[in-house]
């Protein structure tokens, strides 16, 4: 059988070439490229059946997604993650050391991964796309979030911090009736703010592309790097989620969304001061 890769992937990290290679995948195989790149730690130590299922795919989609990478099954691929891991784990040392060791507790390796979610989230985020995020929050006439699921949560929580500085969000967390009228109500002067882990909800993508149709600006928060929604987005920011645990880590999310509470509250700190002293939030 003749394989679908003609360059060896050996030649750079395995995550630049996934995603140099990521548009010829199929959706099955994008959304192990997207688990692989954006959870390369988790990634290298699991079994093709884990990876597949945590990539919500079937562990016979992993394999194909490996030959299609040039490699001729999971245990290459794997081996290539791991190489790429240590080689970042090295890089880290050299730069001061892990906070804990290799040999932690249950406890420490979730604080562990917290940590690690939070450096790698500043590292991938820009001032520029910050400023622009916080920017459009502030002039806004109007946002709608749409976060389905566990992002439901976070959704309420963004809506609840933009209120405490006087800024008013309705939330999109369902398919029902009153949701959808709220997605109707999208123009020119909203900003639709999305929410999503892993695969993107269906929802999500809908409420992306009517934006786009209406002339709507747009916010994806993600932590996919390379995000079904994102693509569809003039704004993106996103956040890392590698947890050791049994669902994803939600730690640099929270961080991310206070601090675009904070960038909208020290653009007019002076006109905010009042209002936060009378909630007594400090």
């Amino acid at each position: 059988m003749t394989k679908t890769a003609t360059k060896s992937p050996q030649l750079k990290s395995l995550s630049d070439y996934i995603q140099e290679r990521f548009d010829e995948f199929s959706r099955s195989q994008k959304d192990v490229a997207r688990y692989i790149v954006d959870h390369l730690d988790e990634a290298a130590f699991l079994t093709a059946e884990e990876l597949a299922r945590r990539a919500s795919t079937s562990s016979s989609t992993v394999v194909r997604f490996s030959q299609a990478l040039g490699f001729e099954g999971y245990p290459e691929l794997q081996q290539a993650a791991i190489e790429e891991y240590r080689a970042t784990i090295a890089a880290a040392s050299s730069n001061g050391g892990a906070l804990f060791s290799f040999d932690h507790s249950e406890l420490e390796g979730s604080l562990s991964a917290d940590y690690a979610n939070l450096e790698e989230t500043a590292r991938k985020l820009t001032p520029e796309q910050v400023d622009a995020s916080v920017s459009a929050l502030a002039t806004a006439q109007r946002i709608v979030i749409v976060g389905v699921d566990q992002m439901a949560f976070f959704a309420s929580y963004l809506r609840h911090t933009l209120s405490l500085l006087d800024i008013r969000a309705e939330i999109v967390a369902s398919t029902g009736g009153e949701s959808l009228q709220r997605l109707g109500r999208i123009d020119e002067n909203t900003l639709v703010i999305t929410l999503s882990a892993g695969r993107a909800h269906p929802l999500l993508l809908r409420a992306m592309k009517l934006a786009l149709h209406r002339g709507a600006r747009t916010l994806a928060i993600s932590d996919a790097t390379m995000s079904e929604v994102g693509e569809h987005a003039e704004l993106t920011l996103y956040f890392s989620s590698n947890s050791p645990s049994f669902t994803r880590s939600n730690t640099a999310l929270m961080a991310l969304v206070q601090a675009l509470a904070h960038g909208l509250y020290a653009r007019d700190e002076a006109a905010h001061k009042d209002r936060i002293r009378a909630y007594k939030l400090k």
